[in-house]
């Protein structure tokens, strides 16, 4: 029997809990004095797949002028429109729950929960989230795109190490 895969949800956020500003803009990520790559490469080395909402596609697509960034690495784009898959995107117009849940099934390695906050909250609603490495930047928003959107879900975590790069805190925590 293979050992079942993780779904990582690997992000950074503001100290106030937000991933990006109203506008999407991610320059208050940048402000901060980091230490190296705040662990990335190392992450990076650990996954095989990445999972993005559609609208954190076209961010991408957007801010790297169409230049996709996890070339060589299985990637599933979730859409409500039917698009054309790409040389290096799968897109997938079905159940995100259940899409995840046969991929976790799958021998391979950590699967990275990219984002956006729909996603995140859809499979943690689901329960197939298993750890947060969340890169906490030395700035408050006061408003933007939330980590956590409200919800009725509650759970209960388990702190595995506290890193710091500069001035960033990584926490990583599993779930309990």
């Amino acid at each position: 029997m293979t050992n079942k895969r993780k779904v990582s949800v690997y992000i950074a956020t503001s100290v106030d809990g937000y991933i990006a500003t109203t506008d999407d803009s991610l320059d208050w990520l940048f402000r901060g004095e980091i230490e190296g790559d705040a662990g990335y490469s190392e992450f990076y080395e650990g996954i095989d797949t990445v999972l993005i909402g559609r609208r954190t596609y076209d961010w991408f697509m957007e801010q790297e002028k169409g230049n996709y960034p996890y070339k060589g690495i299985e990637s599933y784009v979730f859409t409500k429109t039917p698009v054309e898959n790409t040389d290096y995107v799968t897109f997938i117009n079905e159940d995100i729950a259940t899409f995840t849940r046969e991929l976790k099934q799958q021998e391979g390695k950590t699967i990275w929960l990219v984002g956006g906050s729909e996603i995140v909250y859809t499979l943690m609603r689901e329960k197939l989230v298993d750890e947060f490495i969340i890169s906490v930047a030395p700035s408050l928003l006061g408003k933007g795109i939330p980590l956590f959107k409200e919800s009725e879900i509650e759970a209960d975590l388990v702190l595995k190490d506290v890193k710091q790069f500069g001035q960033f805190a990584q926490l990583h925590y599993e779930m309990k």
